[in-house]
This record gives C-alpha cells, structure tokens and sequence, in this order.
C-alpha cells in the first residue's frame, strides 16, 4: 500500500504550529483538515488521554458555538500519536487564515473555569478521564510559546 500524505511528513523537523493537512473536494465543497500540532513529535512527551478528552471537550464547543466557524466546523479531536488535534473545516483555507480562530480558542481553554461541556455520564461515554488543569496548562504553553508569535515555520510543513 502508498503511504498516506500525512505519514511522508518529516516528524522528526515538524515543529509546533498549526499547518494544512489536506484538502479535499466533496462535489463544490472543500474541506480543509488543519495538523494543530502542540508537541514537537518524538522529542517532546505527548499529551496524556485525560487533558486531550477535556481538552476535545471544550475546544469542540467553542468552535461550533463561534459564530463565524460554527456551521463551517466540521470536526476537531485528537490525533492518535497524542502530539496535537486536528481541525476540519469546510471552505478552502491556508493555515494563516485561521490562526486568530485558533489563538481565541486557545484563549478560551487556557483561562475556561466551571465545568467541563458534556462531561458527564449521560453525555459521555468516559466523563471521568478529564483533566481541565492540565488542558488550561496545555492550551496556555501552546497559546504562549507558539501562537502569540507565530512564523512562517509554524505555519507551513517542512521539506
């Protein structure tokens, strides 16, 4: 079988940053899947499942209660290797377009207070893997040492 685009990525250069994945096309539509990734892969310790699920939690609502990203958010969660989260949007978009969506996000999480959405019995299937001090603590590092400053290098994938 060919390799699929996302494992010919060099992970061993990919820093931390937000960058297009893919596009697809769905008839006139187009989906763009953003790589938000928040720790440098295989040199950086990955994301533990109880920060990732609250952190799934609340960025989930946020987006799909934005008023300019909600009807065009078509699914953020986590990436399987626990580095970071992809976002998929629909519309064509460059990873620069998105990073004011993505820095109040990260906003949001890093100073959220109160109880975690859907984060019980009935509205989730794992309520009690959470850890909201670590997904504020998480979202804060990524908001801080990245976004805030962000350059070409955070934004496009490296050769």
């Amino acid at each position: 079988m060919e390799k699929i685009q996302s494992f010919t990525i060099n992970h061993l250069e990919l820093l931390p940053g937000v960058y297009v994945s893919r596009k697809d096309t769905f008839g006139e539509v187009v989906l763009t899947t953003f790589d938000i990734r928040m720790t440098r892969p295989n040199y950086e310790p990955v994301m533990n499942t109880a920060e990732i699920h609250a952190f799934e939690h609340l960025a989930a609502t946020f987006l799909r209660n934005s008023k300019d990203y909600g009807t065009k958010t078509v699914y953020f969660g986590p990436m399987g290797c626990r580095t970071g989260f992809y976002l998929i949007l629909s519309g064509d978009y460059e990873s620069k377009d998105i990073v004011d969506l993505i820095t109040e996000l990260y906003t949001f999480i890093s100073s959220y207070e109160g109880d975690i959405p859907g984060a019980s019995a009935k509205d989730c299937g794992n309520y009690l893997d959470m850890n909201l001090p670590m997904a504020k603590y998480i979202a804060n590092k990524f908001l801080t040492e990245v976004l805030l400053h962000i350059t070409d290098k955070n934004l496009v994938y490296p050769d």
